[in-house]
C-alpha cells in the first residue's frame, strides 16, 4: 500500500478525518497570523539585522518567519519551551514538585498550569527585550522615541501571540493528531521554506556553476534525511520473558518471549529546541542593557555578548566556543529529556508486577541497573548523532559547498526537525488507525 492510498484510507474514517481537519485549520490560522506585522517596524532594517545575526535566524526558524517580519507571533513558542525546561528542571531538583508530578492527572494539570503562568512571565520579559533591541539597532527597526503606551502595546501583543500559539498547541495535542507544539514548529519551518529558497537562489548569478553548491547541498540534504530516518527508527530490543502464571483461579497462562524496544534517539528533536532556547537566553538578557549608558560595565558586557555569542562570530575562537557550548547543551539535554521520558525504575517495577523479567537479570533493582546501562549507551550514540547534525555537519557542509554557514545551520536544523516531527506524527496517525481498523498507516 503506497502513501497516498494509505492516507486516503485514514481520511475515510470520520473521527480521524475531523482530527486531521482540526489540526490543519489551526496550523493555517497560525500561518496567517505569522504574516500580520506589528505597525511601525521597518522591513529594510529587519532584513539588515537578520542578514548579520545568525542567532536571530535560528529563532526565526521556530517562529515560521514571524520574527523576521516582526509579526504578532514573532516570539513563537520560545517562552513556552523555556518555561517547560524550567519546570522539568524543578521536577528534578524539588522533591515537592516531583511528588506533585506523580499524582496522576491532577498533578499533571497543576504542573501544566504553572508552566502557563511562567510562559506569560517569560513572554513579557522577552517581548520587552526584543522591543528594546529593535529600538537600538542600526538602522533602528522600531522608533527610538516610543512612549510607554506604544511600548506596552507591542509587549502585550507579542505576549498574546505566544499565549495563543501555546493554546493552539494544547488544542492540537488534545483534539488533533500529533504533538501540537512540535507541529506548530514544523508548520513554521515548512511555511518559510519556499521564501528562503527563492531568496537564496535570487542572490546567485545566472551561470550554471553558480548553482552547483546548492545542488551539492541538495545531495547532502537527501543523504542526511535518509540517515535521520534510520536513526529515528532504530531501536535496541531488550529481550523480555514472561513467566508462567495462574489467571482466573484455574487458567494457566503459558510463558512467552517478547522484547522491550528502546529507541536510539528517545528524546527526538526536543534537545535541539531546548539547546537553542538556552543559547538565546544570554542575548535576551543583554538586550535589556542595550539602552544603558555606554560607559557602564554592563553595557560593555551586553555588547560583547551580542558580538561574540553568535553561531558565526567575529573570529575562529568565538566560533569554537559557541559551537562547543551548543554541542554540549544538545548532548546534555538528550540525556536529560531521555531520563525524564524513560524512567527505568518504573519500567523495572512494571516488569516485576506482571511477572516478566530479562533473561539472566534478576527482577527489581538489578533490572533497573541493567536498563539504565543499556539506555546510557544508546543515548550516547543518539546524543552524538544530534550534535553532529546540528553543529558539526553545517560547518563541514559550509566549507565544502561555500554556502553561508548561517544558512547551513538553518538547513541542518530544519531537516532534522521536519523529518523527526513527520515521523512521530505518522506513528501517532498509524496508532489511531490501528485502534479503529486494526490496520497500519503504511504497510
Amino acid at each position: 500500500m503506497n502513501f497516498l492510498e494509505a492516507l486516503y484510507n485514514a481520511v475515510r474514517l470520520p473521527e480521524l478525518r475531523n482530527k486531521l481537519l482540526f489540526t490543519g485549520f489551526l496550523l493555517i490560522v497560525f500561518r496567517l497570523f505569522a504574516n500580520v506585522t506589528i505597525p511601525g517596524a521597518s522591513a529594510a532594517a529587519l532584513q539588515a539585522l537578520f542578514g548579520k545575526t545568525a542567532l536571530l535566524g535560528l529563532l526565526d526558524l521556530f517562529s515560521g518567519g514571524g520574527l523576521s517580519t516582526f509579526s504578532i507571533v514573532a516570539m513563537g513558542l520560545n517562552p513556552y519551551i523555556n518555561a517547560t525546561i524550567i519546570m522539568q528542571l524543578m521536577t528534578v531538583v524539588s522533591t515537592r514538585i516531583e511528588e506533585i508530578s506523580k499524582e496522576g492527572e491532577l498533578g499533571r494539570r497543576r504542573i501544566t498550569r504553572w508552566s502557563r503562568y511562567l510562559t506569560v512571565a517569560l513572554a513579557g520579559l522577552q517581548a520587552y527585550g526584543l522591543t528594546v533591541l529593535f529600538q537600538h539597532t542600526n538602522p533602528t527597526i522600531l522608533p527610538a522615541d516610543l512612549d510607554w503606551f506604544q511600548r506596552s502595546t507591542i509587549i502585550i501583543t507579542l505576549t498574546s501571540g505566544t499565549v495563543m500559539l501555546m493554546w493552539f498547541g494544547e488544542l492540537i495535542t488534545e483534539h488533533g493528531i500529533g504533538n501540537g507544539i512540535s507541529l506548530i514548529i514544523f508548520a513554521g519551518i515548512i511555511g518559510r521554506a519556499p521564501r528562503t529558497i527563492i531568496t537564496t537562489l535570487q542572490g546567485q548569478g545566472g551561470a550554471i556553476q553558480d548553482y552547483f553548491p546548492f545542488l551539492l547541498f541538495a545531495v547532502v540534504a537527501l543523504v542526511v534525511t535518509a540517515g535521520i530516518i534510520e536513526v529515528q527508527q532504530a531501536v535496541r530490543k531488550v529481550p523480555i520473558q514472561s513467566a508462567q502464571r495462574i489467571a482466573g483461579g484455574s487458567r494457566t497462562v503459558a510463558s512467552r518471549s517478547s522484547f522491550l524496544p528502546i529507541r536510539v534517539n528517545t528524546a527526538g528533536v526536543i534537545p535541539i529546541i531546548f539547546a537553542i532556547s538556552v543559547m538565546f537566553f544570554p542575548t535576551i538578557i543583554a538586550n535589556y542593557f542595550a539602552a544603558a549608558p555606554q560607559t557602564t560595565w554592563y553595557y560593555k558586557v551586553s555588547q560583547w555578548i551580542q558580538t561574540y555569542f553568535q553561531p558565526t562570530g567575529p573570529n575562529l575562537y568565538a566560533d569554537i566556543a559557541y559551537n562547543g557550548i551548543y554541542f554540549l547543551l544538545v548532548f546534555f539535554f538528550t540525556y536529560f529529556y531521555t531520563s525524564v521520558t524513560f524512567k527505568v525504575d518504573e519500567v523495572a517495577d512494571n516488569l516485576k508486577r506482571y511477572s516478566s523479567f530479562i533473561p539472566g537479570i534478576r527482577p527489581g533493582r538489578p533490572t533497573a541497573d541493567y536498563l539504565n546501562a543499556v539506555l546510557n549507551r544508546i543515548t550516547f550514540a543518539g546524543a552524538i548523532f544530534l550534535g553532529m547534525i546540528t553543529v558539526v555537519l553545517p560547518i563541514a557542509t559550509s566549507r565544502i559547498t561555500g554556502i553561508n554557514q548561517q544558512q547551513m545551520y538553518l538547513g541542518g536544523t530544519a531537516i532534522l526537525i521536519v523529518v523527526g516531527v513527520a515521523l512521530d506524527t505518522m506513528k501517532q496517525l498509524e496508532t489511531q488507525l490501528i485502534m479503529r481498523q486494526y490496520r497500519g498507516f503504511i504497510r
